[in-house]
């Protein structure tokens, strides 16, 4: 803890903050020990009433009297301008000097009531000073002042302290012990006081950095995606181009080199489509919470997506199923892409025509995808990290395609839209498994 508050008071970039915060706070404790005080007062009277004269007229019984119902008359007093004053600071959302000075009046109110009540009791305070240290314990842990304040609220009390020591005629000798033994209590309660008001600013303190920090980060990742989508939208014209006039090229007679040299950048531009796809699936998923679901029967699904890979992936897809029909709530746009990354990555760590497995089954209320390769698995240290953003853990394929780290993370992030999970296991050397858990629908 920072105990540099217990003399000092907040770094001026957080004060006025704080002190609105804890106005109000104190308020709102003023109200609740007004209430408490009066039903304590308003019992004490019953009990005179109720009770023989015999029993309730102890020591002091006049004081005790008088201080009784000069409690009932004053505390409602408080408890309405602490109302007012909640209502004013609603209004305002702002401290003023006038709540400061209130909650001021009401601790030394209270602590001068237990004081008064310990003297009531005995001459000699320092025989019977427990309601003095309870008020002096009750203001220190509701209310939160500045240092400043804590010590002329000290020297208040200490005057009239001193003063009811010199209206009962102590004697020196215990007017001596008296103010030692007050003295103690005033500087327990000061260290109290700042206690509670370091424990409360730092706590204070913590929580406004970590909103701004928030308020950082959410205009830092707004902007991010705000450039991401620009960039990668903007970067399909002219590698669409390119692709058209690689295929255009090709209708024309070429040799052998050529030809070759055509489907390189045919295949450089079907790569730089998946990553803008990437970089903009990244994008629209941390913009849109939104997730549009259908019921689907996924067996037509799945098997309609395995005819389209043996196309465009020339991998051989074998898709098997235990359960037909089975149905789930999915978005078929972004689910299609969960399952196409994961074949995608399955034929990335394959060797060609390799088999890749599709099973899709049902355990009790969850539907099971699985999609498994035979290829070069995936090594036990990064494991961990393989579902991480633009995550170190990416590796060049088979085939020299590299990585771009976002693949997996935006499968994890769709499939957990759809409130379901996936998880991997692998053996390197004898290829992957990953499975998709959904609720059926």
């Amino acid at each position: 803890m920072n105990t540099h508050f217990f003399f000092n008071s907040l770094p001026v970039k957080y004060r006025a903050l704080y002190r609105d915060f804890y106005t109000y706070q104190n308020l709102v404790a003023i109200r609740a020990a007004s209430i408490i005080f009066l039903l304590l007062n308003v019992i004490i009277r019953a009990v005179y009433l109720a009770f023989p004269a015999s029993l309730t007229k102890a020591q002091n019984f006049p004081e005790f009297n008088t201080s009784n119902w000069v409690f009932i008359c004053i505390t409602p007093i408080f408890l309405i301008i602490s109302n007012v004053l909640i209502a004013d600071y609603k209004k305002r959302k702002k401290g003023t000097q006038l709540m400061a000075f209130v909650v001021f009046l009401f601790s030394l109110y209270i602590i001068t009531c237990g004081m008064y009540s310990s003297f009531i009791a005995t001459s000699d305070p320092g025989d019977a000073l427990i309601l003095y240290l309870i008020a002096l314990c009750l203001i220190s842990a509701i209310c939160v002042f500045e240092y400043y304040e804590t010590i002329i609220l000290i020297i208040v009390i200490e005057l009239f302290f001193t003063a009811l020591l010199l209206y009962s005629q102590t004697s020196p000798t215990q007017m001596l012990y008296n103010q030692l033994t007050s003295l103690i209590l005033l500087s327990a309660f000061y260290l109290t006081s700042r206690y509670f008001f370091t424990f409360k600013g730092n706590s204070f303190n913590q929580v406004i950095q970590i909103k701004e920090k928030n308020e950082q980060i959410e205009k830092a990742n707004g902007f991010k995606n705000q450039v991401l989508g620009m960039v990668a939208h903007d970067l399909r014209n002219p590698i669409a181009a390119v692709e058209s006039i690689a295929m255009i090229m090709e209708l024309d007679e070429i040799n052998e080199d050529t030809r070759d040299n055509l489907e390189m950048v045919k295949a450089s531009c079907a790569k730089a489509r998946s990553i803008i796809d990437d970089l903009l699936e990244a994008a629209r998923n941390d913009n849109n919470n939104v997730m549009v679901t259908e019921r689907t029967e996924l067996n037509q699904l799945l098997k309609t997506a395995v005819q389209s890979w043996k196309t465009q992936l020339k991998a051989d897809v074998l898709f098997t199923s235990s359960v037909n029909p089975v149905y789930a709530l999915i978005n078929k746009e972004k689910f299609y892409r969960v399952i196409d990354n994961l074949v995608s990555n399955a034929v990335k760590f394959s060797k060609d025509n390799e088999r890749i497995d599709i099973r899709l089954s049902k355990i009790a209320n969850e539907i099971v995808i699985e999609v498994q390769d035979y290829g070069m698995g995936i090594p036990e240290a990064i494991l961990p990290e393989i579902f991480t953003r633009f995550t170190k853990a990416g590796r060049t394929g088979t085939r020299g395609e590299k990585s771009t780290g976002l693949g997996l993370s935006i499968v994890r992030q769709i499939v957990e839209s759809h409130n379901g999970t996936i998880n991997v296991e692998s053996n390197e050397g004898k290829g992957s498994i990953f499975v998709v858990k959904l609720p059926a629908g």
